[in-house]
């Protein structure tokens, strides 16, 4: 079966690496398990054979062709025939999803934000990433890396890398190593958000402009007294800022009414 590159899709074949992955995510019967892009199966068919009942969501219609015809018979499968970005995942009718895929690197940021909009009906989510997306990720403040997704991850879920993944796992080989991580979304909210469009709002426009500090980045929308009253310095510059920092500017704003739309 041909790849299709404009889905940027890279099948997992080394054995090793697979028993590794899905015993980390420790399927058990019973749980409700949902597989973005299962790809030729490598993950699927072990995942089913352990659970028993499986959710898969694929966009390429080939391969959720070989998905209902050669992996169902390792158990209860049901192929979703759909772009992930667009999914719905409250539709599948359970609030403990347990949701796992190797995630096409051209989409994994995108798809990350979204799955986290749908956070409430997710119990834990086990993806094989980008190393440097995962960096990107774990990364804490002070750190060149750290930016808008850390901060935006941290205050939706614990975030954990498991392990690295190198490139000849995989056919074809990427041009980039990979990473297993696993997120648990909060049940409650690490820090106070009474506004999460207003923080999540904060945070872009900050790191839009990360190389200038607070005052400068923030500027239209947050003043130097705003961000004072948040208990910050104005000249620090947003990678120094932890996650709570930035919930601190969104709570003086929101509080202040001093936000513009």
């Amino acid at each position: 079966m041909p790849v299709r590159k404009r889905f940027g899709q890279h099948f997992l074949h080394d054995p090793n690496v697979i028993e590794h992955i899905v015993d980390t995510l420790d399927p058990q019967p019973g749980q409700h398990l949902v597989e973005i892009g299962p790809g030729r199966g490598a993950l699927t068919i072990a995942v089913l054979e352990r659970a028993g009942s499986l959710d898969v969501i694929e966009v390429d219609r080939d391969l959720a062709a070989l998905a209902r015809k050669e992996f169902a018979r390792h158990g209860d499968l049901r192929v979703h025939e759909s772009d992930a970005l667009d999914f719905d995942f409250t539709t599948l009718g359970h609030d403990n999803l347990r949701v796992f895929g190797n995630l096409p690197y051209n989409i994994s940021t995108p798809l990350l934000f979204h799955l986290m909009d749908q956070s409430n009906c997710i119990e834990d989510m086990l993806f094989m990433l980008q190393f440097e997306v995962v960096q990107r990720m774990t990364a804490g403040p002070g750190n060149k890396i750290y930016g808008r997704l850390t901060v935006m991850l941290a205050a939706a879920a614990t975030v954990e890398q498991q392990f690295t993944v190198g490139r000849g796992a995989f056919t074809p080989p990427p041009r980039v190593d990979s990473a297993i991580v696993r997120l648990v979304p909060h049940r409650e909210p690490p820090f106070p958000i009474p506004d999460h469009d207003l923080f999540a709002k904060v945070v872009a426009t900050a790191f839009s402009h990360r190389r200038k500090t607070l005052r400068n980045a923030l500027a239209g929308l947050a003043s130097p007294a705003d961000i004072e009253a948040a208990g910050l310095d104005p000249g620090s510059r947003p990678e120094t800022i932890d996650p709570e920092g930035f919930s601190a500017i969104a709570m003086q704003l929101h509080h202040s009414g001093s936000s513009q739309p």
